[in-house]
């Protein structure tokens, strides 16, 4: 399954998560068995600290560099249009790659932090406009912006951003932020897609998943999915990474999707 992005480029419909993988024997045993089992949207960051491991995971595994989508993201610390350029090029050359499909904003400078804030997200988003221009990357994005941030952004972008990565599972769901991402055809990606874990003891999440015979995590996913969210589970196990992408063969009901909506 993928989803057109704005600019007519496609995206996997459900990603692997990497953080918290820092160790390169689990990150190669981990990306093989998710490439074995159908990922082709890998997701990392700066901030994560294992973009070399990534990188050489990758590598290992003899991959055809079309058919995986790979996305990165520049952290707090290096915003601004020089400091956001040169962090990319560390980025790329961690990660052994001539160009990234995906580059997003990690987290929006915010009123609370800077006054200048919106000066700050709009170099930040020039740099990567710059990164799409040449071709170095193929598309862009942010994460964790609210609708002010990208109503903000709109004043100064020549480029609307194509991706907003969110936290968005059953019980957290950002309604206003989901409902203006869709009218501006602007592609959500949910991070921590299981709540860390949490949902997976829930006993509303457990009881639709004992009704569909399915894991509480394919749940959570699939309630992902259905809103048409892009999933990026994590998991280094090989049944819980084969079980997170086998989502094809059920389909939530409108009553369970308000019910894991309403989770508190």
């Amino acid at each position: 399954m993928y989803y057109e992005l704005s600019n007519h480029w496609k995206i996997p419909g459900i990603g692997f998560g990497t953080w918290q993988i820092v160790d390169q024997q689990e990150a190669d045993r981990a990306i093989e068995m998710a490439l074995q089992c159908g990922y082709s949207l890998i997701d990392t960051a700066s901030k994560y600290k294992n973009e070399e491991i990534i990188g050489d995971a990758l590598k290992h595994t003899g991959a055809d560099r079309e058919k995986i989508f790979v996305e990165g993201k520049v952290w707090n610390k290096d915003r601004g249009f020089e400091k956001t350029l040169a962090a990319f090029e560390k980025t790329r050359k961690k990660l052994q790659l001539d160009y990234l499909d995906a580059y997003l904003i990690h987290w929006p400078a915010s009123a609370l932090f800077y006054e200048d804030w919106a000066k700050i997200n709009a170099e930040t988003w020039r740099a990567l406009e710059k990164l799409y221009e040449e071709g170095l990357v193929r598309a862009i994005g942010v994460c964790n912006y609210e609708i002010e941030h990208l109503n903000e952004l709109e004043k100064s972008a020549n480029i609307k951003p194509m991706l907003n990565q969110v936290e968005f599972h059953p019980g957290t769901f950002p309604e206003e932020i989901y409902r203006y991402c869709c009218e501006e055809n602007i592609q959500m990606q949910a991070w921590s897609p299981l709540g860390n874990g949490q949902l997976l003891e829930n006993e509303t999440v457990k009881k639709i998943a004992g009704k569909h015979k399915k894991s509480p995590a394919q749940v959570c996913l699939k309630w992902c999915v259905q809103k048409q969210v892009i999933p990026l589970p994590k998991s280094v196990t090989p049944k819980r990474i084969q079980e997170n992408i086998s989502l094809g063969d059920f389909l939530l009901t409108e009553e369970e999707m308000k019910q894991l909506e309403e989770i508190v």
